[in-house]
């Protein structure tokens, strides 16, 4: 009986070894501090991205350091949309626990104490019906996935959280 009961318990616990690491991969995937907090995807007015009487700079997508002690620098984070269009962040911005920055269109001044970064492309991102913002860590980890549609309203900006992880 013993030998029965030690074997059943080293096959038990075998058993949730394999499973265990697969579930926390999983669960690793998303583990980020930053988030898509909420997105501006139609910019006020009528659509024009001249770069110097449009309102390119109108439209932008807020990302949140959700940590209550790590500061992020955001030096290397990617962000996409569904068709495949991408920023990357390749200067220094940090962070602190609890603050965000706004990623405009447009041209303008990349300020850490005003929470604004530009991407310096005067061409408009996101989509004005629906989209899907993907948020990938420097390491190339997906840190956060975000889509909207136009029916609703988004927490930040005017858009509908479909799916948010």
């Amino acid at each position: 009986m013993r030998i029965r009961s030690v074997l059943a318990v080293a096959v038990t616990a075998g058993a949730l070894a394999a499973f265990v690491p697969a579930v926390s991969a999983q669960a690793a995937e998303y583990s980020s501090a930053l988030k898509v907090r909420g997105i501006q995807y139609d910019a006020p007015g009528r659509d024009s991205n001249s770069c110097s009487t449009g309102n390119t700079d109108q439209e932008y997508l807020t990302v949140k350091n959700y940590s209550s002690s790590t500061t992020v620098n955001l030096k290397g984070y990617v962000v996409k949309d569904a068709a495949g269009n991408r920023f990357t962040f390749t200067a220094n911005h940090y962070l602190q626990p609890g603050d965000y920055i706004k990623l405009r269109g447009g041209h303008g001044t990349d300020s850490d104490a005003n929470n604004v970064v530009y991407r310096d492309n005067c061409n408009f991102l996101w989509n004005n019906d629906q989209d899907t913002i993907y948020l990938y860590k420097p390491s190339g980890a997906r840190a956060d996935v975000h889509s909207y549609t136009k029916r609703d309203h988004d927490r930040d900006g005017n858009g509908y959280i479909s799916y948010h992880s």
